[in-house]
C-alpha cells in the first residue's frame, strides 16, 4: 500500500460540563460528544526519502510539528523505526480553532492511516492509547459516534446513536484560544451546571426533543461574554427554528440542531447571507451504526 485516502469528521459537544480543576492543571470534564458528517480530506503518500512532509491547503495551518497531524504520524514512525518516509496532504475544510477538534481528528485519521501503511497492526484500543499523547480529543476522534467523555476527555463510554437530524454550523470571524477558556473559568462562582444526566436519558431513549431541551455548555459563562457575537449567532438560529443552538467546545463554533430538513435549508440560506458568521455549513449527524 503506497497511498491512503481518508476522511478526519469534526465533532460536536451536545454536553460540556467541568467538574473540577486538577492539581496537575487540567480540568476535569463530563460532555457527550457527536461525531457530524463534516470533514477534512487527508492523502498520505509512501516516499522514498525518510522523515514527514506536510501541506495544507490553508497558508495559516503549521506544516511542521506544531501540525498535531505531523505529530502523529512522527509518533508511530518513531516508535516501530519506519524507515520511509511520508507525504501528507492535508485538505482543511473543518474551520480551525474552532472547537469542532478539526485537528484532533486530522491526528486521528493520520494514525489509523499509518497503522494501516506499515502495517503495524496495532488494535483501535492501542491507537486511542497513543492518540492521548497528542491530544484530549485524538482517542475520541478515533472513536467516534455519540460518547461519553470523562476525566481529561479520555475515558470515553460509547452511547447509542443519536437521533439523525440536520445540523447547521456557523463560525464567525474570531478564533478563541481553548487555553483562555479554561484558565477563566471559575467554576466556585457557576450558579448552574449543565444536565448531563438528563441528556443522556435523552440520547437513550432516542428523544431528539429531550436532547436538544438538555443540550448545554459551562464553557459558554466566559467565552460569550467575551465574544457577544456567539449569542447573537445563538439567538438568530432558535429565531430561524433551532430546536436548540448552543456554542462547541470553547467555541467560537455554533450549531443548531433542526428536525425539518426544509427549515434547516432556510436557516442555512439566511446564516449565509448574514454578516455573523465567516463559515456556515449544513450537515448531518454521523454514528458509527
Amino acid at each position: 500500500m503506497t497511498e491512503m485516502r481518508m476522511k478526519a469528521l469534526a465533532k460536536i459537544n451536545l454536553g460540556l460540563d467541568v467538574l473540577r480543576r486538577r492539581e496537575d492543571g487540567y480540568h476535569e470534564v463530563r460532555m457527550i460528544m457527536q461525531t457530524l458528517r463534516m470533514y477534512d480530506k487527508i492523502t498520505i503518500k509512501k516516499t522514498k526519502e525518510p522523515g514527514i512532509r506536510l501541506k495544507s491547503n490553508l497558508f495559516y495551518v503549521p506544516e511542521d510539528a506544531g501540525n498535531l497531524a505531523y505529530r502523529a504520524a512522527k509518533l508511530l514512525m518513531d516508535e516501530f523505526q519506519v524507515e520511509e518516509g511520508v507525504f501528507i496532504d492535508l485538505q482543511k475544510f473543518i474551520p480551525v480553532a474552532a472547537g469542532m477538534a478539526g485537528g484532533s481528528s486530522d491526528a486521528a485519521a493520520v494514525l489509523y492511516g499509518i497503522n494501516r501503511m506499515f502495517q503495524l497492526n496495532l488494535s483501535k484500543k492501542q491507537l486511542m492509547e497513543r492518540g492521548v499523547q497528542i491530544g484530549a480529543d485524538v482517542p475520541y476522534c478515533i472513536l467516534r459516534g455519540t460518547v461519553l467523555a470523562e476525566g481529561i476527555g479520555e475515558k470515553l463510554t460509547p452511547l447509542p446513536p443519536m437521533p439523525s437530524c440536520r445540523v447547521l454550523v456557523a463560525k464567525p470571524p474570531i478564533s478563541v484560544s481553548t487555553k483562555f477558556v479554561y484558565e477563566n473559568l471559575k467554576l466556585d462562582e457557576l450558579e448552574k451546571h449543565p444536565r448531563i444526566d438528563r441528556l443522556l436519558e435523552g440520547i437513550k431513549e432516542a428523544n431528539l426533543y429531550k436532547i436538544a431541551f438538555y443540550m448545554g455548555n459551562v464553557l459558554e459563562t466566559v467565552t460569550i461574554p467575551n465574544y457577544p457575537v456567539i449569542a447573537r449567532i445563538r439567538e438568530e438560529m432558535l429565531q430561524l427554528g433551532a430546536l436548540n443552538a448552543m456554542m462547541s467546545g470553547s467555541g467560537p463554533t455554533v450549531f443548531g440542531l433542526f428536525d425539518d430538513n426544509e427549515l434547516a435549508m432556510q436557516a442555512y440560506t439566511k446564516m449565509r447571507e448574514g454578516n455573523l458568521a465567516k463559515q456556515v455549513y449544513l450537515t448531518g449527524i454521523y454514528n458509527r451504526n
